[in-house]
């Protein structure tokens, strides 16, 4: 069971720098709700990250929650934020996830 509340916290990772990237997008009263959004997926994947690490360990925990939201960050910008999908971007998630999958296996 912790490992879907790890992966939905990485998940949440992605949540916030969606919302930061639509708030730096945004004026008024719409950037003020992506903030506040912002804040609260934040506060959210902190939460189950600790919730998490009761039973896995810091040391794979953390790696796995930053890699689910460097991809899935790299992903949104790709797909949503109309960023560059170079070579060298793709070639560099692919080594992100081979190394979070084997640290989970080590």
């Amino acid at each position: 069971m912790n490992w879907i509340i790890l992966i939905v916290a990485g998940l949440c990772e992605c949540g916030f720098t969606f919302c930061l990237g639509k708030a730096k997008m945004a004026a008024g009263w719409e950037a003020f709700g992506w903030y506040a959004g912002f804040v609260v997926v934040s506060a959210l994947s902190m939460i189950l990250l600790a919730k998490a690490t009761k039973t896995i360990p810091i040391g794979t925990a953390y790696p796995v929650w930053t890699g689910i939201g460097a991809v899935g960050t790299v992903l949104i910008g790709i797909l949503v934020f109309k960023e560059p999908a170079t070579f060298w971007r793709i070639f560099f998630i692919v080594t992100l996830i081979a190394s979070v999958i084997g640290l989970k296996m080590v």
